[in-house]
């Protein structure tokens, strides 16, 4: 039998000890150290019994792990995997990958240059929901991919906006939120090439935009919309339709449409659309749902990272996908400013 990997967590927050939970509860792995400066972390590591330290620098000295999970604020994140890849440990990357594109290139050219494995956290691949959707769209399963819908409205409680960066430029629904739809539906569909889009803060008034319209352009071919919005009471996302987050109460919503030539599919239900015999508005659809088989997906992502150490599965998110990701972020922003359609190529 396999003896468990020593894996180095990095940065004890909110989603630093969602990872933690998932590598207690894994076979492959345990946590062999906490690296984070702030007293709280030193508390944990501490009550747990486990190695505690103020710096990778400091944990690098000391002990070399199998791996490390980097879950520190997003603009520390590419400092300390490239640390890490230094000296030959492969790291699990929150998402975003960076605060930046140019600093997520500086990442890519890292493991490029080590050879060291990198596993960006977009954790939602790991969703059999999105595995069956990617599986069935990329097989041909509705034919050739026409246009696509993708749906973020939701209503943010109202102390939500109580920390003041949450009502700046940079800490809305586009750049927090976004990211991860555009994750999927690059991951579903396939790559996008360019973007429009419109912002409004018309309705908190605040200076960070609480609604979004954009356009995208497949390089398939395929035509995108997206509607965002973080004031609307609806069950349209993937938070409140998936069933994901425990944290979310899960009801009966759509976020994702795939319209193809030979049928569509709604995400999350899986319900794929199309016609037996002849194809036409006046005869019947018919409707049919794809089986999947339940699965956490954070905790398929530790097994995943630890399968990608041992070089038995390449990694499903590599840096440099999750930069492309981080690209067409930044090109919404920028076709925002600008008022026009913009190359995800050019951000």
């Amino acid at each position: 039998m396999t003896s468990p990997l020593d894996i180095a967590l990095v940065g004890a927050g909110l989603i630093g000890r969602a990872h933690l939970e998932r590598l207690d509860a894994s076979a492959d792995c345990r946590c062999s150290a906490i690296c984070d400066p702030t007293e709280g972390a030193k508390a944990l590591a501490t009550e747990r019994g486990t190695p505690w330290f103020a710096s990778i620098a400091d944990m690098l000295a000391a002990m070399k792990p199998d791996g490390a999970i980097i879950a520190t604020p997003n603009a520390l994140h590419v400092d300390g995997a490239i640390e890490c890849l230094e000296a030959g440990v492969p790291v699990l990357v929150e998402k975003p990958l960076s605060d930046s594109v140019a600093s997520a290139r500086r990442l890519v050219v890292a493991q490029a240059r080590t050879g060291i494995a990198v596993l960006a956290g977009h954790h939602r691949r790991h969703n059999p929901i999105v595995k069956a959707a990617r599986k069935l769209v990329q097989k041909g399963g509705i034919g050739r991919l026409v246009a696509v819908t993708s749906l973020f409205l939701i209503r943010k409680p109202d102390d939500y906006f109580d920390v003041a960066w949450r009502r700046e430029l940079g800490g809305g629904p586009v750049l927090i939120n976004l990211i991860h739809d555009i994750d999927n539906l690059r991951f579903i569909c396939g790559e996008i090439e360019s973007v429009q889009a419109m912002t409004s803060n018309a309705t908190r008034g605040f200076a960070v935009e609480d609604t979004a319209a954009l356009v995208f352009r497949f390089t398939n071919g395929a035509l995108g919309t997206a509607t965002v919005s973080d004031v609307t009471p609806t069950p349209w996302s993937w938070e409140l339709s998936s069933g994901e987050n425990k944290a979310y109460p899960q009801r009966d919503g759509l976020c994702y449409l795939l319209a193809g030539s030979e049928g569509s599919l709604s995400v999350p239900a899986l319900d794929r659309w199309h016609y037996e015999g002849r194809q036409g508005w006046w005869e019947p659809l018919l409707r049919e749902q794809l089986a999947i088989t339940p699965l956490e997906p954070l905790a398929e992502q530790i097994r995943h990272f630890c399968a990608v150490i041992r070089g038995t599965e390449p990694p499903i998110t590599t840096a440099a996908d999750a930069a492309r990701t981080l690209a067409v972020i930044e090109a919404v922003a920028e076709a925002s400013r600008q008022g026009r359609p913009v190359s995800v190529g050019e951000a």
